[in-house]
């Protein structure tokens, strides 16, 4: 085994000084996370009789508990933070050590970097363990800086402690999972888009168990249940973080042996040939398709699939709400206008869909940067092929499969829930469709970024992660309203409401459109790549 790692010591000094810029940004904002929930709880809820107004509005909220998990104590600092940041801090750190290990691993071959790393006096293992170490760094950065960080900001040290722990442990585990994933998929993007995968069905089958009321055993069906029954703030227990260290061990092995069986440059799963005929793809709008349709596939499938699922809670709502008359105000999400909670609810769903399918258009976008810088566009541009009609053929693929997500999520969550409410199929619907401009919203803003200045494209992704925080915990950090129109999906109106603001999805139209012109007008007249 000692052969086969020769190198790694002197590839793994240069991997992190050329990957820190990369993992640096991930460790500033689960760190940042963690701070700013105890520096935010003792500002905006100084009193005993806020906190518990909180934790009963909070409490037993499902809309809230599918992305945050459990508030099991919310009278607290350190409970509050480990609700609000916990399942989210882990949720970026596993983000952060997918990437780290895809990025080390497998693009190196695509690139052609691992090949001349090979020519050295390298050992066969010696770049994966690299990876590997880089994961493990990376999650003990953010253990240790977040556990720093917020003991600075007030937080106590034996739950900050704990809670830090979980995010390191995050990081372990699915840095592992890329690990494996790296030897399965034909290229690095498979590779990360397996991973990311697996990493998005375990926080959706977690906000499911927890948003259910499901049996306690369950919580053992998902890595991030077990790092939620460390319980920061409360029991404060650190069992389960050893069962997260035997599954990261049996996962690493697991990736190394993988190694050994596969060819270099290739995958385990071989990809299918391509057509004998060039068929859809002699143009450039088939071309479009074709490059993105595993991917929009997958994400289609998925939206169909959380809409499914998110539908199957709109049952018990009614018991929730006779109990909790508080909850209404945080479930209406700042005043809507809707009297109905249950459609209040899906509405406060559906958001929370909107986000996840913006991820799917803005991953479309960017996509067209990294074809410029990977020298793919230029071939293109060799033809009698114009700027905006490439563009143009990338941006409706993100548009049109943003939308047709919404619809497919909205009719999965609309038959559900048919079964077990009074509404209908058709109003859950049109709720999707009435969400859909908000979405285009955010994918117009990357495409303005990415068109006109692709060195400021991360605004891309600031948005959505924006868009996420004003939506779901604006309004119970009380911010004004000025800042919670910011979010786009602030003025999507709710169809069954007496008499809905249509002119919100108006003026979400007007602004995506305006995005897109700054976008089309700066790719148009900027320099390629």
């Amino acid at each position: 085994m000692t052969s086969t790692l020769t190198g790694t010591r002197p590839l793994l000094r240069v991997a992190l000084r050329l990957d820190v810029r990369n993992i640096a940004p991930w460790v500033v904002l689960i760190s940042a996370l963690s701070a700013t929930s105890v520096l935010a709880y003792t500002w905006i809820f100084p009193t005993a009789a806020e906190r518990q107004e909180l934790a009963a509005t909070l409490g037993a909220n499902p809309a809230l508990a599918l992305v945050f998990g459990p508030a099991r104590d919310l009278m607290t600092a350190d409970g509050f933070n480990a609700w609000r940041a916990g399942q989210l801090g882990a949720l970026f750190a596993g983000i952060m050590a997918i990437l780290t290990v895809v990025r080390n691993s497998r693009e190196h071959e695509d690139s052609g970097q691992a090949e001349l790393i090979a020519s050295g006096v390298t050992g066969r293992h010696s770049r994966l363990m690299v990876a590997v170490l880089l994961a493990v760094a990376a999650s003990v950065a953010v253990g240790v800086v977040c556990f720093l960080l917020t003991i600075a900001c007030g937080g106590g040290a034996v739950a900050t402690l704990t809670l830090a722990a979980t995010f390191s442990a995050s990081g372990l585990i699915f840095g592992a999972v890329a690990a494996v994933t790296a030897q399965l998929g034909s290229d690095a993007r498979t590779s990360s888009s397996l991973a990311i995968a697996t990493l998005a069905v375990c926080f959706a089958l977690r906000g499911y168990l927890d948003a259910g009321d499901a049996p306690a055993w369950t919580v053992w069906l998902t890595p991030l249940g077990w790092l939620e029954r460390t319980d920061p703030g409360g029991a404060n227990n650190g069992w389960p973080l050893l069962a997260a260290l035997a599954l990261y061990g049996a996962l690493v092995t697991a990736a190394f042996a993988l190694q050994s069986r596969r060819d270099f440059g290739q995958g385990l799963v071989p990809p299918r040939p391509g057509p004998e005929t060039g068929g859809v793809v002699t143009s450039v709008w088939g071309l479009a398709v074709r490059l993105h349709r595993a991917m929009i596939v997958s994400w289609l499938i998925g939206l169909a699939a959380l809409g499914a699922l998110l539908g199957s809670l709109t049952g018990s709502l009614g018991t929730l709400f006779t109990a909790n008359p508080e909850m209404a105000r945080v479930i209406v999400s700042g005043g809507s206008g809707a009297t109905d909670l249950t459609m209040a609810f899906v509405a406060t769903i559906l958001q929370i869909v909107a986000i996840v399918a913006s991820i799917m258009g803005v991953q479309v976008v960017m996509r067209i940067h990294a074809d410029e810088v990977a020298l793919r566009t230029e071939p293109l541009y060799a033809t009698a092929i114009r700027r905006w009609v490439y563009l143009a053929s990338n941006v409706v693929v993100a548009l049109l499969g943003t939308a047709i997500g919404m619809t497919l999520a909205g009719l999965a969550l609309g038959l559900v829930a048919e079964r077990s409410t009074d509404l209908s199929v058709a109003t859950v619907l049109g709720q999707a469709v009435a969400t859909t401009p908000g979405v285009w919203v955010l994918v117009a803003l990357a495409v303005a970024a990415v068109g006109a200045a692709p060195r400021i494209r991360l605004v891309g992704w600031l948005g959505l992660v924006a868009t996420f925080a004003l939506t779901l915990l604006g309004p119970t950090f009380r911010l004004p309203d000025w800042a919670l129109d910011v979010s786009p999906l602030r003025h999507v109106p709710t169809v069954d409401a007496a008499a809905p603001h249509w002119s919100g999805l108006g003026w979400l139209l007007l602004v995506a459109a305006a995005l897109l012109v700054v976008g089309f007008a700066g790719y148009r007249h900027r320099d390629i790549g």
